[in-house]
């Protein structure tokens, strides 16, 4: 039994399979937003990535060292890893989108976590909004975030979805140019996540993960789905403080539905 790295909490969530196949090893590992807990699997909703990419084989592994024994070199290809990466990652990605903005190319950001008090991500974050970067953000609890503020926060809108199952995963998408570049993992944009604790978030590389990343958004930030809207003020309100001339669209009964029809097959 090894519990990690002595002043630092691991919250990570990762499982790591070495399997000798035709006479070479290969990794099998799983990155996830969720525990690995029975109990609060039927009760939070999360995502996780299974995968043999070599390359973040190659990171998991480097990262199992390092919080089991010693290991020099603590680079990283697919993964960001805190105490030092995540935000050092994140800052420069919203970064890029500003650089993008001004540039006149695409830029969006979209962000889903429980948490975001963070000074230093919020500050990067209020620079992209005005650079004329869209920003959508869908959290669960804390935001310690104005959105829609004239001069500072103009293009960010702030979601809540509340729901059957607790809202737990945490995903990052970066348009990039239309190039989307989306991260998921375990860390919440809060002080404890990003310095005294150790996190990972994965980039997903798939067409298909990357497709379902963006619809995720795009339904829960759709004003035609049920959810609590941030105000200017910071107070909540529910659709918008609008009243629906038809029924709003249950954003988890929605994600349900088609998970059980991938796995009928009929889509």
């Amino acid at each position: 039994m090894v519990y990690g790295i002595v002043g630092l909490k691991t919250h990570c969530k990762l499982a790591l399979v070495i399997r000798q196949e035709e006479g070479k090893l290969k990794r099998y590992c799983h990155i996830g937003t969720g525990n690995y807990n029975p109990k609060t699997a039927r009760f939070y909703e999360d995502y996780g990535l299974l995968t043999s990419r070599d390359e973040v084989g190659e990171d998991v592994a480097k990262l199992f060292n390092r919080l089991s024994a010693y290991a020099e070199d603590l680079s990283f290809k697919e993964l960001l890893v805190s105490p030092v990466g995540v935000r050092h990652g994140l800052t420069q990605l919203i970064d890029a989108e500003a650089a993008n903005a001004i540039a006149g190319k695409s830029s969006g950001i979209q962000i889903k976590l429980n948490s975001l008090v963070d000074e230093q991500i919020i500050d990067s974050l209020y620079r992209a909004s005005q650079a004329g970067v869209p920003i959508d953000i869908l959290v669960r609890g804390m935001c310690a975030l104005r959105p829609g503020v004239p001069g500072l926060s103009e293009t960010i809108k702030v979601r809540s979805v509340l729901g059957r199952y607790l809202e737990h995963s945490r995903v990052f998408r970066f348009d990039n140019a239309g190039d989307a570049i989306v991260y998921i993992g375990s860390a919440d944009m809060m002080h404890r996540n990003l310095d005294r604790r150790v996190e990972t978030l994965v980039r997903l590389r798939q067409a298909d993960h990357l497709a379902e990343m963006k619809n995720l958004f795009a339904l829960g930030m759709s004003d035609t789905s049920h959810s609590w809207h941030l105000a200017p003020e910071g107070v909540w309100l529910k659709n918008g403080g609008k009243i629906a001339t038809t029924e709003y669209i249950d954003v988890q009964d929605q994600i349900m539905k088609s998970v059980l029809a991938k796995k009928a097959g009929t889509i």
